[in-house]
């Protein structure tokens, strides 16, 4: 064309383009190096993912979701909804093709994904590529207090996907409500929290409805029409909602645990967020609020409905900080734009020189090399045996389970909750009292589990209505102290993470012989 000057790229500009990484790879990449080499233990913080590969395997084994519980001693068996039952098949598939370290590859990748999708999303909203960093890092650094390698990663993808779709179809014009049944089918089928997506998609019906009745003109016809599409999606989400193998119980599963006050009250994940430790969220929450107050850009019904609910939600219980840090980033980010567009024009004109710089260098970087790249890396350390993971012997009772499994005890067992699930993993032929499945045991048995576990008053005859004639808990815990008093019971193993107590019976007689001069190490 004339009067301009194209330059073609050189040979080694290309390479560079194709080396260097963009922001978006260096966010996927980042995540995926703290998990692994940073904190890929902590991916298996809790026990419960020992549970969920078990479970896995059982499906793929009888091809069967259970309805009663396996795992317990109690009779009749608990009814258990096994809501994760897709997450569990896949989880035992990886487990089988790369044991736990190919479980902790898994989901380091997938959280990697989320956040790089996250700043995919933020890009789509806007050029200023500085504030979609920012505000995805501390998405990432919120969200980060919920990383385990447990089915809910799967429900954080569905969810921002989700979130994607439904704000293409809103603000863009874009015909993606389509998308949203299949994805529903998978995600009913992967977790229990596939309700929040259908409780989105009715705000965005009801806040369309709201602007179809109060709007004018050709803003009222297209709310309308918006709220007529987005119903029919909900309609069809709703019903697909049933292909699962509870069928239209499944509905009620988020319901009842929600409404259960005792698992509210109890669990550790679903209580409120303790603001005295140094918690990202609380300076995302605080910086929304102030970004909100400051711009004061107004906010639609849909999106103060969003904002309410997931404050709440993560304020609520720090389970779903998670969830509010994927649905507040982009009303975050929009708010901060207006707040920068108010700075003096000197400090606002070099700045958007040093955006639009590193912009133009972010597009001309081009492919997948560092992620695909990243992801080889760890796969060939993992093969190599160079990196390696298992549930840390410092908080779980590998120990002492090693020594269950060369001395088979007999008779029901009181167990610490997260012994429970480590065991059902580790040596799944012993029956637990309790493990994570909280919301199966309900308060009549989780209420029994704390009143011994804590020694309450009653404890001793709990155990005696159960029939408990050993004990498997955490070495530092008021139980263990008050059974060290007890002269009916005597411990025949103690670690620093465990200690067992056999009750002096005649069944145990041997065991008492053997390992009468077991000691619990002091604190």
């Amino acid at each position: 064309m004339a009067g301009e000057t194209v330059i073609s790229p050189s040979p080694t500009n290309s390479v560079a383009t194709t080396i260097l990484p963009s922001i978006g790879n260096m966010v996927f990449v980042s995540v995926l190096f703290v998990l692994v080499f940073s904190s890929g233990q902590g991916l298996l913080g809790d026990g419960d993912t020992g549970y969920h590969i078990r479970t896995g395997e059982l499906i793929a084994e009888t091809w069967q979701i259970p309805k009663l519980d396996p795992y317990s001693f109690h009779n009749p068996p608990l009814k258990w909804t096994a809501h994760e039952w897709l997450s569990e098949v896949i989880m035992a598939m990886i487990y089988k093709a790369a044991g736990l370290t190919g479980v902790v590859l898994f989901f380091a990748s997938l959280l990697a994904l989320i956040h790089w999708l996250l700043f995919q999303m933020l890009r789509r909203r806007s050029n200023d590529i500085v504030l979609c960093a920012v505000v995805t890092l501390l998405a990432t650094a919120a969200s980060s207090t919920h990383w385990l390698a447990r089915p809910h990663a799967f429900s954080l993808l569905l969810t921002l996907v989700w979130c994607t779709l439904l704000d293409r179809f809103q603000y863009r014009q874009k015909n993606t409500l389509w998308y949203l049944p299949p994805l529903m089918l998978a995600w009913v089928n992967l977790h229990g929290s596939f309700i929040i997506g259908l409780v989105f998609l009715l705000i965005y019906v009801v806040g369309n409805s709201f602007y179809a009745l109060t709007c004018g003109g050709t803003r009222r016809a297209a709310h309308s029409r918006k709220a007529k599409s987005l119903a029919m999606v909900f309609l069809a989400a709703l019903l697909v909602c049933l292909i699962n193998p509870h069928g239209w119980e499944i509905l009620l599963f988020p319901l009842r645990l929600t409404s259960d006050r005792f698992v509210m009250d109890h669990v550790t994940e679903f209580l409120s967020p303790n603001f005295h430790d140094v918690l990202p969220f609380k300076y995302m929450l605080l910086l929304t609020i102030s970004a909100l107050a400051l711009s004061r850009t107004p906010l639609n019904v849909i999106e103060v409905s969003l904002l309410v609910l997931v404050s709440y939600m993560a304020l609520y219980s720090a389970r779903h900080v998670s969830l509010f840090a994927i649905v507040v980033s982009p009303i975050l980010l929009r708010n901060l734009e207006t707040i920068l567009n108010q700075f003096p024009d000197k400090i606002l004109q070099l700045y958007r020189k040093r955006v639009e710089n590193l912009l133009a260098i972010d597009r001309s970087v081009k492919g997948f090399l560092w992620p695909v790249g990243s992801i080889a890396l760890m796969a060939g350390l993992a093969m190599a045996g160079s990196i390696a993971y298992d549930f840390d012997a410092t908080k779980f009772p590998v120990a002492a389970v090693t020594f269950l499994k060369n001395e088979r005890i007999s008779g029901n067992m009181f167990n610490n909750d997260e012994f429970g699930d480590y065991l059902i993993y580790a040596a799944p032929a012993y029956r637990v009292f309790m493990d994570g499945r909280s919301d199966m045991y309900g308060e009549k048995h989780g209420g029994a589990y704390l009143q011994v576990a804590n020694a309450l008053p009653g404890w001793k005859t709990v155990l005696e209505n159960y029939k408990i004639s050993w004990v498997f808990f955490d070495t530092e815990s008021p139980l263990t102290a008050a059974l060290r008093e007890q002269t009916e019971w005597q411990p025949i193993y103690s670690d620093r993470v465990a200690t067992i107590f056999v009750k002096k019976i005649p069944a145990h007689g041997s065991l008492l012989q053997k390992y009468a001069s077991v000691s619990i190490p002091a604190k």
